[in-house]
């Protein structure tokens, strides 16, 4: 049963949620550091590890911000699309890094072309899609036959003492931390409030497999306060 809060937060918008990606972007990268005690590092590297692309290979890098996500898999030799329906954070991330191909695009009507792409990933962006089975499906039409799913996205912690601490820190402090640290701690209340409702990892799972993916497997990461969902699609 979900809270007043977490209704709310279910309940916004695409142009929204959009909007308030591009009030929070000039700082979004900075104070998701701050809040997550520097561990975004970690992950960032662990989907990087995931995903796993070679030189020459495509990537599609949904919900991509300001672009941080995807400049590891063009260091790789990759071709990666950076790709966000926040038009803020498309115009920050293309002053930072001018060399990375920005698209604007909703998850929902992905603007590329069937099987586009060897690999497609996305990042604690999936639980803001207003519809994540539709989402999933797109994302299967553009990845070629045998190709690869990679999603990171906040979870459920497994131990269960540690459940609670994270909880606790997620649901009090966090708003706290960022009505300090960002421009718009509104973005962030909402945020807490959609990972609370975020389903955990079997479900998520089960949701990829019945959107037409194959070999769906994940890993946890800082005792399951973010799991890496990985799949493929039939060949």
């Amino acid at each position: 049963m979900t809270d007043e809060g977490t209704r709310a937060a279910l309940d916004k918008q695409p142009a929204e949620v959009a909007a308030m990606f591009d009030r929070v972007a000039a700082r979004y990268d900075l104070v998701n550091d701050v809040l997550a005690l520097g561990q975004t590092r970690i992950w960032r590297s662990m989907v990087v590890q995931a995903v796993h692309a070679g030189p020459g290979e495509r990537v599609l890098d949904l919900a991509a911000g300001t672009g941080t996500s995807s400049a590891p898999f063009a260091e790789a030799g990759a071709f990666v699309v950076p790709c966000d329906f926040s038009l803020g954070m498309l115009e920050v991330g293309k002053r930072r890094q001018p060399h990375l191909p920005f698209v604007a695009g909703d998850a929902l009507h992905l603007p590329f072309r069937d099987a586009a792409f060897d690999a497609v990933t996305i990042s604690f962006g999936l639980r803001n899609v207003q519809d994540v089975d539709v989402a999933l499906r797109e994302m299967l039409r553009v990845t070629r036959p045998g190709g690869r799913l990679v999603i990171c996205e906040f979870s459920r912690p497994v131990n269960p003492l540690f459940r609670t601490v994270y909880t606790e820190y997620l649901m009090k402090a966090l708003p706290g931390i960022a009505r300090r640290t960002s421009s718009n701690p509104a973005a962030y209340e909402y945020l807490a409030d959609s990972i609370r409702a975020w389903p955990d990892q079997e479900r998520l799972a089960e949701r990829i497999r019945d959107a037409g993916w194959e070999r769906v497997q994940w890993r946890n990461a800082t005792g399951g306060i973010v799991a890496i969902h990985r799949a493929h699609r039939p060949e």
